[in-house]
């Protein structure tokens, strides 16, 4: 193996973890943006309903006013329930394509760092001791009987 396979090793997992990072901020950064979308609409429907309070000129106007609200609360609810369903289907349909992408640029990148000789081993031969289920490393290792 060349001299420089560590240094190379750790820039491919340095900007692994780099990306990552900033897959996080951006999904948190689309639910920060959806969640004051939500706020702003919440305020425009305490507004308008202030409004609805002071143009009520009438006992019955007023009487009818709270079954009013209650209804057009409700409608807002189911419309911020499905708001919220579709950032989260975007979010997280962005955040798996691009750690998708980030693992495979990753694991080209150290395919790349390792080489391409026969000699060299793969990076699924690397890493296979970490797929293996654990029984299989505690049967080649038998433990000592107490006495």
């Amino acid at each position: 193996m060349n001299d420089e396979l560590p240094i190379h090793l750790y820039k491919a997992n340095a900007e692994l973890q780099l990306r990552v990072t900033r897959l996080l901020q951006e999904s948190g950064h689309r639910w920060i943006e959806a969640m004051q979308q939500l706020s702003a609409d919440g305020v425009l429907e305490t507004t308008s309903r202030i409004q609805g309070l002071q143009q009520a000129a009438d006992w019955q106007a007023l009487a009818t006013l709270p079954s009013d609200v209650f209804w057009r609360l409700c409608q807002g609810r189911m419309g911020d329930a499905q708001a919220v369903g579709q950032v989260a289907v975007k979010s997280q349909t962005a955040f798996a394509d691009g750690l998708r992408q980030a693992l495979a640029d990753w694991q080209e990148s150290v395919s790349k760092a390792l080489g391409s000789n026969a000699e060299a081993p793969s990076v699924a031969q690397l890493f296979q001791q970490w797929t293996q289920p654990p029984a299989a490393s505690a049967a080649a290792s038998p433990r000592k009987a107490r006495t």
